[in-house]
């Protein structure tokens, strides 16, 4: 039988202060996001006990690259651009990440509880 196995990593609703917005109230100050970052790479043959970490992504990169990856003081007009950074940030740490899903929430928008935001999906360029 000839299996064919992805495996995707998760990090979900980390809130990270970040300079972002368009408008005059939202300039010059942080603005809470909720984050979820999702990484799919190429996985080994076989996950045993003993299989070292190296054989798999950390987590920690994941949340890095949400967090204290983003450049501090850079002022990001849209959230798509966070989203973005997050993409390029993770593809340059490992060449077996293949696929990345940002999702950005903008929690001071919010009224009534709603989820504003984007998901932004990249896939790793096919030489």
């Amino acid at each position: 039988m000839n299996l064919t196995d992805s495996l995707t990593l998760e990090v979900a609703d980390l809130e990270v202060d970040v300079l972002t917005g368009i408008y005059s109230e939202e300039t010059g100050k942080p603005q809470p996001l909720r984050i979820t970052v999702q990484a799919r790479y190429d996985i080994a043959e076989r996950y045993d006990p003993d299989t070292p970490l190296d054989a798999s992504k950390n987590y920690m990169d994941l949340k890095h690259a949400a967090s204290e990856g983003l450049p501090p003081g850079v002022h990001f007009k849209l959230i798509e651009a966070v989203a973005d950074h997050i993409c390029e940030t993770l593809f340059a740490q490992d060449a077996r990440v293949q696929g990345v899903t940002v999702k950005i929430i903008k929690l001071a928008i919010a009224e009534s509880n709603e989820k504003i935001g984007i998901t932004l999906h990249r896939e790793r360029p096919v030489d």
